[in-house]
């Protein structure tokens, strides 16, 4: 006789390689349903424009179930409590799930299997967010890495497994479901209708998304990424968020291009920042680096909104935040510039800055997030020098030379010559008057001097290693 088993969704919405789906109709009759429960994410609950992803990302998943003639049950609630009402209401004798990585709802995840092996319901998880279990990769001694570059040699000697298919799926029926507007997840903030323009949250946007990566991109991929106005990055990351894009098969697919070793790295980043959230989980809040507790951080709202609205009076800087609030995305190289000013030429926390990414970012995602501001700031694994401060001056210099980036998103600066684009407080007055900037009033002075925020920053530095000797 065939099980009955409930597949759970999460961050797994996608037909094509997904192992809990794939398994569990090789063994039975299936009933996938999603489960809204924000105190399952603790203290990470979903973003503002991750909720927005999300509204979108059930509706596609839906939608694809539905042309299968599967349903795709909805609720809202306990996890726990919802999930033995149904397994009561339907007699099922399983549950199947793809595994969650982030520390509070991995650890729901054992307490509910648990709870329900000890009621005879077979549990089963399945590595669906990953190219490999965050466990797999580590030393020699059993240690896990804390620098990639060891950590990506010992990756590369793994074998990724290959993507499943699309199952043949046959259901079994519930009627209790509840509409996706029911689980009020579009924000109320006019926003999010500027970040709708730039992204289709479905799986098969995703592979769209991947194959023109492959097909126009990759071969500069290298040699340009790093420059905002060329638009060489693959635009994949909130599809791997949300699970809508399984990594192996982006793995196997990019593998397979001559000029995909780059872009390979870069996923292997990814699996590293999760060996880290595995084997770190406090560094969701905590620095890895212990001795960053007393780093003497600077409380500063008036900076703080300057910085999140993008009127910082540095071009790039301001071109990155306004460039997040209206996409819900920010260039990588960018994101690196913008953090790095926030936690050394201002002295704001890390952990206030990856607050706003987690609420602004269609990516959201926590273990890149923590990475990410873990490196900057200097307190993390594989950390850049607290001593490497970013000018945000000399960073546009380099990879915006002309200005494209900054103009895009701070055209008040539009008309400005090269040669001032980032920098205009240096500006004579005959060209800010030409360009119509008035400093202060178009266009803000920075709120920091560039050298005093540095001098600044290493004697703070200076001061956490004082007081810890």
């Amino acid at each position: 006789m065939k099980q009955r088993i409930i597949v759970w969704f999460r961050k797994d919405f996608r037909l094509y390689d997904n192992p809990a789906l794939y398994s569990a109709a090789l063994r039975g009759k299936v009933l996938p349903v999603y489960i809204y429960d924000e105190k399952y994410e603790g203290s990470w609950r979903t973003g503002s424009a991750s909720k927005w992803w999300l509204h979108s990302a059930l509706y596609d998943i839906k939608e694809r179930l539905a042309e299968l003639n599967i349903p795709f049950i909805i609720q809202k609630g306990n996890s726990l409590t919802i999930l033995r009402k149904i397994i009561r209401d339907t007699n099922a004798d399983a549950l199947y799930l793809n595994v969650r990585h982030e520390p509070h709802a991995y650890q729901q995840d054992q307490e509910i299997m648990k709870q329900l092996r000890q009621e005879d319901i077979v549990c089963h998880t399945f590595e669906s967010h990953l190219l490999l279990p965050s466990h797999t990769v580590k030393k020699a001694n059993g240690e896990p890495y804390k620098v990639f570059t060891p950590y990506y040699k010992a990756f590369l000697n793994q074998m990724v497994p290959k993507p499943f298919p699309i199952p043949e799926l046959i259901s079994f029926s519930y009627k209790d479901t509840l509409q996706i507007e029911d689980l009020q997840l579009l924000p109320k903030v006019n926003w999010i209708d500027d970040i709708a323009k730039n992204w289709e949250p479905t799986e098969r946007a995703a592979y769209v998304k991947l194959r023109t990566f492959a097909s126009h991109k990759i071969v500069d991929y290298e040699m340009g990424r790093d420059f905002p106005s060329h638009a060489l990055h693959s635009a994949i990351s909130p599809y791997l968020a949300f699970g809508q894009l399984s990594p192996r098969a982006v793995y196997h697919y990019i593998a397979s291009k001559q000029e995909g070793h780059a872009f390979i790295r870069q996923l292997i980043w990814r699996e590293f920042a999760y060996h880290l959230l595995h084997h770190f989980p406090h560094t969701v809040t905590e620095p890895l680096n212990g001795n960053f507790q007393y780093f003497p951080w600077r409380d500063d709202e008036d900076s703080f909104e300057a910085w999140s609205k993008g009127r910082t009076g540095y071009p790039l800087v301001d071109a990155g935040m306004r460039e997040l609030w209206a996409t819900g995305f920010m260039h990588n190289r960018v994101r690196m510039v913008v953090s790095s000013f926030l936690v050394k030429h201002l002295l704001i926390p890390w952990q206030k800055g990856a607050a706003w990414f987690w609420d602004t970012l269609v990516d959201a995602d926590l273990a890149n997030n923590t990475m990410g501001w873990q490196w900057v700031a200097g307190s993390g694994a594989d950390a850049a020098p607290y001593f490497r401060i970013f000018n945000p001056v000399t960073q546009g210099e380099k990879f915006d030379d002309t200005g494209e980036y900054v103009r895009k998103w701070v055209p008040e600066l539009g008309s400005l010559p090269n040669k001032y684009i980032h920098k205009p407080w240096i500006a004579p007055k005959n060209v800010l008057d030409e360009a119509n900037v008035i400093l202060g009033i178009t266009y803000p002075y920075p709120i920091v001097d560039h050298a005093a925020a540095r001098a600044r920053a290493l004697h703070a530095y200076e001061a956490m290693k004082k007081s810890l000797s």
